[in-house]
């Protein structure tokens, strides 16, 4: 009888180099089979190249690669299919206007007869549904999914591949906490079933309730690897940046906001099919505070963010940011907003605030361009926005710093940092932000926390909408709580716990 193997994955000085930029250099990693193995790290620290070579998006310019004790070539993803490796990337990788049977067959049709195989892929994913508790709507189209059931079939559709080694980029990135413990009961219910997995983070805390061992990468090298009992979220954090990381909220005595620069009232969305989304929202930003919008994913807090920036038209309502009034149909424009003084970072970077295939330069100043320092009698002044792209990627630590690089070629955490640059640059007086720190590493996080401060502390009014309550605690002078597209409270920081939070963030009282 053949002994299982001790280790799924083994790669062995993982070299991977982009022009002048070196993303892996010599990396060690060993994955014991059967476990939860984290990997940690900044943003353009390595870690999803090396995840992309092990997969077979990127070829090793050297190095050698076991998997479950076998040496092997991975050229391509096919390949690492067929060596059992399956990966859930942070963008998942779905056709929106197919169902999840289509989406799963899609390039793995079991038959020539469309119906046969439809009828072979839907038993198929019943009998995995059964097993792993990942439940999905199997004939709906993938758009009208949520995106905790979008990437629940990502995963299944990696274990009907085949897969044994399950790599999983950023996973709660998306999700609401409630989809967030979901999805880690499934994993641990998978490691116990044999199957071994790979979760890329930046969220430290996950990290150890979660893996069972982790790796700390640092400018492409393996700086740290050990077992969970044997670490805690500050020692990663330090390896992960080198230095001693304070997310803590400043103390500081509390300030008086000045006047107020933008007032809401009474604003009411209904959605195409005529459900409401947000009910009678009136809210008022003042300057020199951050004010905090917590809830649950889909309670209005989108809808919320796209009225107050232009891009969303209520059925009814009133606005006046600074001295100018708008009401509906006659609502702000975008390009009205910024005139006013006002700058927004959307909640989705790749749909709102960039276009993947411009190149850094572009992108960063994408809704600014006619400014005259930008351009001049329509045309752009490329070598100037050039120059200014490459300071804000000094000072907001954008990697690599090449502003002539496509934006889709950059991390999660860089394309981010890239759009805060844009929109805090302009010295706004109301900024809007939408999960300001999604897909940001902890010594990054830390930098856009100071940032956000530092304008509140100029003057601004800032509202920051997030899914992370540590983020809510850490940042906010006042915390205004969505519930069911109302606001069901209204709190001055020191009066906040999660506790209280999250009861009004459930049920919109406390008792």
């Amino acid at each position: 009888m053949t002994a299982a193997p001790t280790w799924a994955v083994r790669m062995r000085g993982i070299h991977k180099r982009f022009g002048a930029v070196l993303a892996n250099d010599g990396v060690d990693l060993a994955v014991r089979a059967g476990t939860v193995h984290g990997i940690v790290g900044e943003n353009g620290a390595g870690k999803s190249t090396l995840m992309s070579v092990l997969y077979g998006f990127y070829t090793a310019d050297s190095g050698q690669i076991e998997v479950f004790d076998q040496p092997v070539h991975i050229a391509n993803a096919h390949h690492a299919i067929a060596c059992g490796i399956g990966m859930v990337h942070q963008h998942f990788m779905l056709v929106d206007t197919l169902t999840a049977v289509e989406n799963v067959m899609l390039g793995a049709e079991p038959h020539v007869l469309l119906n046969r195989a439809q009828a072979h892929v839907r038993e198929r994913l019943q009998a995995l549904m059964q097993a792993t508790g990942l439940k999905v709507a199997l004939d709906v189209p993938i758009h009208t999914l949520p995106v905790g059931d979008q990437q629940r079939l990502e995963i299944l559709k990696a274990l009907y591949r085949g897969a044994r080694v399950l790599i999983l980029d950023e996973p709660t990135a998306v999700l609401t906490p409630q989809e967030a413990d979901q999805l880690f009961t499934v994993l641990r219910a998978l490691r116990d079933q044999g199957t071994t997995v790979v979760l890329i983070t930046h969220k430290l805390k996950e990290v150890m309730r979660l893996c069972d061992h982790v790796t700390v990468m640092r400018a492409g090298r393996v700086v740290e690897d050990v077992a969970i009992g044997q670490t805690s979220v500050d020692h990663l954090a330090q390896s992960m940046v080198g230095r001693k990381v304070n997310m803590d909220r400043p103390s500081s005595a509390a300030r008086a906001p000045g006047e107020v620069l933008l007032q809401a009232t009474d604003l009411t969305v209904q959605d195409a099919q005529g459900v409401t989304r947000m009910d009678r929202v009136s809210l008022a930003l003042r300057a020199g505070e951050i004010v905090g919008v917590a809830g649950v994913s889909g309670n209005g807090q989108s809808e919320l963010l796209e009225v107050l920036s232009g891009l969303l038209a209520p059925q009814s309502g009133q606005l006046r940011l600074g001295q100018t009034a708008f009401t509906a149909p006659r609502w702000l424009h975008p390009a009205q907003a910024r005139a006013l003084g006002l700058a927004h970072v959307p909640e989705d970077r790749h749909a709102r605030a960039m276009v993947m295939d411009f190149a850094a330069w572009e992108s960063a100043v994408l809704g600014y361009e006619g400014l005259p320092c930008y351009s001049r009698w329509g045309w752009l002044l490329r070598r100037r926005i050039q120059a200014a792209t490459r300071e804000m990627m000094e000072r907001f630590d954008v990697r690599p710093r090449n502003a002539l690089l496509r934006s889709s070629q950059f991390s999660g955490g860089n394309q981010q940092k890239l759009v805060l640059a844009r929109e805090l640059g302009q010295s706004p007086r109301v900024l809007l932000v939408g999960q300001p720190t999604r897909g940001v590493d902890i010594g990054a996080i830390e930098f856009i926390y100071g940032q956000l401060r530092r304008l509140r502390d100029a003057g601004c009014a800032v509202l920051v909408v997030s899914s992370e309550l540590d983020e809510i605690l850490a940042l906010s002078d006042r915390v205004l709580v969505m519930c069911q597209g109302r606001v069901s409270g209204e709190l001055p920081i020191h009066d906040c716990t999660e506790t209280q939070l999250g009861v009004l963030m459930t049920d919109g009282q406390i008792a």
